[in-house]
């Protein structure tokens, strides 16, 4: 016989039991969960996209080196979870649920016993894990991501390689028509030697083209004392400029000849410093208004899961009839009207127009007041029409 203390009472085992997960709970959440990680998989597959199309875009403008690509995409990735994985949640519901609905498999678990409880625990077991890895993404794996960006680019903008310019190649001028080459470079890209540019550019008035063609013996990379602008300053060289078709052309000798090239594409500004900062930091900034809504716009992503996982339930419901992507569009149309009013809360705080002690939560009453009257609206039963009186 076991000694009373090794004993299980009857209230700790039917304790462990509630928490321990059932066969139905088990598939439940496999449902979701399969649901879940394709809608992810296809939203990130449409942001990278997105992305590389922009990062392409500025490294043909010599914005940004092209080494940097892959990161960039990877750091942008990161990112972007915050928002992807709260709409992922709805949409794997959604569709999860909305299956089960449709095969009559709900009817089938209902009719079994299976109640709105039943329904909404195993979201619970997908919802609260899936909170605490947004909430790790959200206050920290991505403002990481974006400093780190940041980083990488002001870095790369203070060499002539992000321009896409190769010792012994002749490339196109980033930002306008024209080639340049450069004979020898420094290994950090700041010094060189033999520079030629030719420019071409269209006279409106005359109707013809002017060109430029600009030697240089050697030069170096600066920037402004604001760290922003970038300039190629060429020296001891020659200047030849003029209009195609004409005979005036000008043949100048410079000591040194600055030229501006594209501003790097790093957010260099104080708000997007404050944006990505530390979490920390955001916590001890009790007047900055621009932190402080930083602050609450990352503790709305695991919220939102929470808010949209119920959200999502009654909106799967759907009968075997119903076209199969009809309540997605309705469940979209909830996303953008939630998501923007989260975006106008955060400029609001930022500006002032809405104190930070309010927060966002007057986007999380009503959404969950919504969800309430749902589920409350799906489990009431319909009352039987009369029978139509016959003569």
């Amino acid at each position: 016989m076991k000694p009373s203390i090794l004993r299980q009472s009857p209230v700790a085992k039917r304790t462990l039991d509630t928490l321990r997960p059932r066969i139905i709970d088990r598939y439940l959440l496999r449902e979701v969960a399969i649901s879940f990680l394709a809608a992810t998989a296809i939203l990130l597959l449409v942001m990278v996209g997105g992305a590389v199309a922009d990062l392409l875009s500025k490294i043909a403008r010599g914005r940004i080196p092209a080494d940097l690509l892959f990161t960039l995409i990877g750091l942008r990735a990161v990112g972007t979870l915050t928002i992807l994985m709260p709409l992922a949640v709805l949409l794997g519901v959604l569709l999860a649920y909305g299956r089960l609905w449709r095969d009559s498999e709900m009817a089938v678990l209902q009719s079994s016993g299976l109640d709105l409880r039943g329904l909404l625990r195993p979201l619970l077991l997908f919802a609260l894990p899936t909170m605490a890895a947004i909430g790790l993404i959200s206050f920290w794996l991505g403002p990481a991501s974006d400093r780190l960006a940041q980083q990488l680019m002001q870095e790369a903008s203070r060499s002539l390689i992000v321009a896409g310019l190769e010792p012994g190649k002749f490339v196109d001028l980033p930002g306008r028509d024209g080639v340049i080459y450069v004979g020898e470079m420094s290994a950090d890209g700041t010094q060189f030697k033999r520079m030629f540019i030719e420019s071409e550019r269209a006279d409106k008035q005359a109707g013809k083209t002017r060109i430029d063609v600009i030697t240089a013996t050697h030069g170096f990379l600066y920037h402004d004392a604001d760290g922003a602008g970038r300039y190629i300053a060429l020296q001891d060289g020659f200047r030849v400029e003029g209009k195609l078709g004409e005979d005036d052309f000008r043949l100048m000798r410079f000591a040194r000849n600055d030229i501006k090239l594209p501003d790097s594409a790093s957010d260099d500004n104080a708000v997007a410093d404050k944006r990505s900062a530390p979490t920390s930091v955001l916590l001890r900034a009790r007047d900055d208004l621009v932190m402080r809504a930083e602050l609450h716009w990352r503790l709305a992503a695991p919220l939102s899961v929470l808010v949209l996982t119920l959200l999502a339930l009654p909106l799967s419901k759907s009968s075997p009839r119903e076209p199969r992507y009809a309540r997605l569009l309705i469940a979209l149309l909830v996303w953008l009207i939630y998501y923007n009013a989260l975006l106008l809360g955060r400029s609001w705080i930022s500006q002032g127009k809405l104190a930070p002690e309010f927060g966002l939560w007057w986007v999380y009453v009503p959404a969950l007041a919504l969800a309430a009257w749902l589920l409350w609206g799906s489990q009431r039963l319909k009352r039987p029409r009369a029978a139509a009186r016959t003569v």
